[in-house]
């Protein structure tokens, strides 16, 4: 079956019966069957069509949805100020891990802290000056005064890579001056 088929399409299919379609997810048609109950089947399972209905034409994905709702959080978050934080992973090999803090003096106890717990902070620096940066950028400032302080929150983002090895996703990290990486 090569066409999409509409919520109310009737079907047989060999195993589940007689059904009838009655939403359309990503993952495939959401089909009640008389005698099975409701299933999810993928859109290229072989079905045979009874009575076909056109699907509706403003169709969207999920991806759509999540996307267009991705751009209204960050906005909201943006404009309304708030520690709004998106979820950046650790990366796997650090899950479970400690970080361990040993003085150079015998006398003092070594400190120890869940690696997660330890980038979860770091994440929290990150998103706030990622806010601090907004902020100005938004501000009444003249742009010679604005200019100045980005490229010492960009000094900032700088002094902060060491720690993206501990990130999952590299577009995640933090990103200094790129001139001084490029030259």
């Amino acid at each position: 079956m090569t066409t999409l088929l509409g919520i109310g399409s009737r079907i047989s299919h060999a195993e589940f019966g007689d059904g009838v379609i009655i939403n359309l997810k990503a993952s495939g048609y959401t089909i009640t069957f008389l005698n099975q109950g409701v299933k999810v089947l993928k859109f290229d399972t072989p079905l045979t069509v009874i009575e076909a209905i056109e699907p509706d034409d403003d169709l969207i994905s999920l991806f759509d949805v999540e996307q267009a709702l991705n751009r209204v959080l960050k906005r909201w978050a943006t404009e309304a100020g708030s520690d709004h934080t998106e979820v950046v992973p650790l990366g796997d090999k650090w899950k479970g891990g400690k970080l361990i803090l040993k003085p150079g003096r015998t006398d003092l106890v070594q400190k120890e802290m869940p690696i997660d717990a330890f980038f979860h902070k770091i994440v929290m620096v990150r998103d706030r000056l990622r806010v601090l940066e907004q902020r100005v950028n938004a501000s009444r400032l003249d742009d010679e005064e604005k200019i100045n302080i980005q490229q010492y929150i960009t000094k900032i983002y700088g002094s902060l890579t060491s720690f993206n090895l501990l990130f999952k996703n590299q577009e995640q990290q933090f990103v200094g001056d790129k001139s001084l990486t490029e030259a």
